[in-house]
């Protein structure tokens, strides 16, 4: 049996062997405890019927087990001096696939035709870097994949608001944006000590299931989220403060406004996070005759 990688001793093994230094601009913290990955496998649904992308492989920590557990393995990685390293780590698995790629960057749907199309269930697991975690999942869904979900940890403050409800704190317009598409929950806290070099802040793993279809039918897609973004742009505001403040020539059009809240039966004077979805998804078709 192979030694795990994410462990204190083999990580600064690799680390010297290739004389790598993190990257502060990359968002680079390893993960060292092999249970933790074990359980995000697990967590993820995980067999041999199922291929996987990562983003992010690092030294291949995460990327090993999603070997063991899954078909194939697609990793994107930005950083060139980890493909070597890679390479070496990895080489006991002939069924993973690194790319030297910026994932935003990537045609995703074309390297999913040609090295997982032999998988009909696809999942997204990976350790994201915290500065692109939120811009990595939009682009994912918003590019209609053909993926089943996604399972990822993240910086803790993030999942919270992706999983949030209306009426906290932390529901907003990311909430609804992945919500819109996916089932989402939070299913596992990740504490900092586990990591490599240890981050300020506590991580947690997010799962997110995709739905067969979007959780409210909209007339225009990005005129929902126009509004749902609108809507939270100054929180302690109402939400007719902030869409005559944020949507064009709003000033100009608020009584429509109002006319519009009340037909579907929103108080004006309510702010963002009371509304839910589906009542976000009323809203937008009801406005939109005003600005399109």
């Amino acid at each position: 049996m192979f030694k795990d990688i994410a462990t204190p001793i083999r990580t600064k093994e690799i680390l010297k062997k290739y004389g790598f230094s993190f990257k502060k601009s990359l968002g680079q913290n390893f993960l060292i405890d092999p249970n933790i990955l074990k359980r995000i496998t697990e967590y993820a649904g995980l067999s041999k019927e199922n291929a996987v992308i990562e983003v992010g492989p690092g030294i291949g920590a995460l990327t090993e087990h999603l070997a063991r557990t899954s078909g194939k393995v697609l990793a994107f990685e930005i950083d060139q001096r980890l493909l070597p390293i890679l390479k070496d780590t990895l080489s006991p698995y002939d069924n993973v696939k690194v790319v030297h790629q910026d994932i935003l960057k990537a045609d995703v749907r074309e390297l999913i035709k040609q090295e997982l199309s032999d998988y009909k269930d696809i999942m997204v697991v990976a350790n994201l870097p915290y500065y692109v975690t939120t811009p990595i999942i939009l682009k994912l869904l918003g590019d209609q994949l053909p993926i089943n979900g996604i399972c990822v940890m993240l910086q803790k403050e993030v999942g919270d608001r992706i999983a949030a409800s209306p009426g906290t704190k932390e529901y907003g317009s990311l909430s609804i944006a992945i919500q819109y598409f996916t089932e989402a929950e939070t299913v596992m806290t990740v504490p900092k000590t586990v990591f490599m070099p240890q981050p300020n802040v506590d991580s947690s793993v997010i799962k997110l299931t995709k739905r067969e279809e979007p959780l409210v039918k909209v007339k225009d897609e990005e005129f929902f989220f126009t509004v749902t973004r609108s809507s939270f742009a100054q929180r302690r505001k109402t939400l007719l403060n902030n869409l005559t403040s944020q949507l064009p020539d709003g000033k100009k059009k608020k009584d429509s406004i109002i006319q519009a809240l009340e037909s579907v039966d929103i108080d004006p004077t309510r702010r963002g996070e009371t509304l839910s979805v589906k009542e976000f998804g009323k809203l937008s078709d009801v406005l939109l005759p005003l600005f399109k």
